[in-house]
C-alpha cells in the first residue's frame, strides 16, 4: 500500500488509532453519565440524554478534547475517574510490532492527539509505548484541534516535517480532510477504531484494519506473517 521510500514521516493519531476507542466510548458514554446521575439523583438515561446534546454542540472544538473545560462544566473530577478507569485502556492489535519496524526502518514517529496532556500522559504510561516516538504532542500546546484550519501548518512550524513526504493514520474523517487540505500528501483511515463497535462504513480515505498490513512491502518477502504480527 506504501512505498516507504517515500515516506520519512509517520504520524499517528493515539484514540481509535493506535489505542482501542473502547476506552473514551465507554468513558463518555457510559461511566460521566452514571456517575452524574449517581450524584444528581436522575436516571442515567437523563444525565446522558442532556450529555448527549451538550457533547454534540462541542465536537470539533478545542475545548471537546479539554480535561479542564469537562471537569468545570460536570463539576466532576475528568482526571480521577481516568485514572480509576485506565485498565480498559489497551493497545490496538499488532501496534508495538509495527512502530519498533518503522523506528528500525530509520522513520521519524510523531503521535499526534486531540487528547488533553492529562490523558495523553495517562495513556502512555499505562500502555508503556511512549518510547517508540521521537515526539508526542497534544494539540492542546499548539491551541488547535486537528480538524480546525491551520493547525498542520502550525504543527510543521512546531515539529518540522515535509507533508510531501508523511503519512498520517488518524480514526477522524475531519481531520483526515483537513491534513489533505494543508498538503498531507498520504492519508488512512482507521476501519474498526472501537474493537467493540461494527467497523466504519469506507469513505474516500483508504482504511487500514491490521496495522501488520502497511508492513508487509516494507519486510522480506520470506519473512513469515507471524514475526511481523
Amino acid at each position: 500500500m506504501l512505498n516507504w521510500s517515500d515516506i520519512d514521516t509517520v504520524l499517528f493519531d493515539m484514540d481509535g488509532t493506535l489505542l482501542d476507542l473502547h476506552f473514551d466510548n465507554y468513558f463518555w458514554e457510559q461511566l460521566v453519565p452514571e456517575t452524574i446521575a449517581a450524584k444528581s439523583g436522575i436516571s442515567t438515561a437523563q444525565a446522558w440524554k442532556q450529555l448527549h446534546a451538550e457533547y454534540q454542540t462541542m465536537h470539533g472544538k478545542l475545548d471537546w478534547y479539554c480535561i479542564d473545560y469537562w471537569t468545570d462544566r460536570l463539576e466532576l473530577d475528568i482526571q480521577g475517574l481516568k485514572e480509576a478507569a485506565k485498565d480498559r485502556i489497551a493497545v490496538r492489535a499488532n501496534v508495538e510490532p509495527m512502530l519498533k519496524t518503522l523506528r528500525g526502518m530509520n522513520k521519524k514517529l510523531l503521535l499526534v492527539t486531540n487528547a488533553h496532556p492529562g490523558s495523553l500522559q495517562l495513556k502512555m504510561q499505562h500502555t508503556g509505548i511512549e518510547h517508540h516516538f521521537h515526539r508526542t504532542i497534544s494539540s492542546h500546546a499548539l491551541g488547535k484541534a486537528k480538524e480546525n484550519a491551520g493547525f498542520w501548518q502550525a504543527l510543521q512550524d512546531h515539529e518540522h516535517f515535509e507533508p510531501e513526504r508523511s503519512v498520517l493514520f488518524d480514526d477522524n474523517l475531519h481531520v483526515l480532510r483537513q491534513a489533505r487540505a494543508e498538503g498531507i500528501r498520504h492519508l488512512y483511515a482507521i476501519k474498526q477504531p472501537d474493537s467493540r463497535r461494527d467497523p466504519l462504513p469506507a469513505g474516500e480515505f483508504q482504511q487500514i484494519d491490521d496495522f501488520a498490513d502497511i508492513l508487509m512491502p516494507a519486510t522480506n518477502e520470506n519473512t513469515p506473517r507471524s514475526e511481523i504480527a
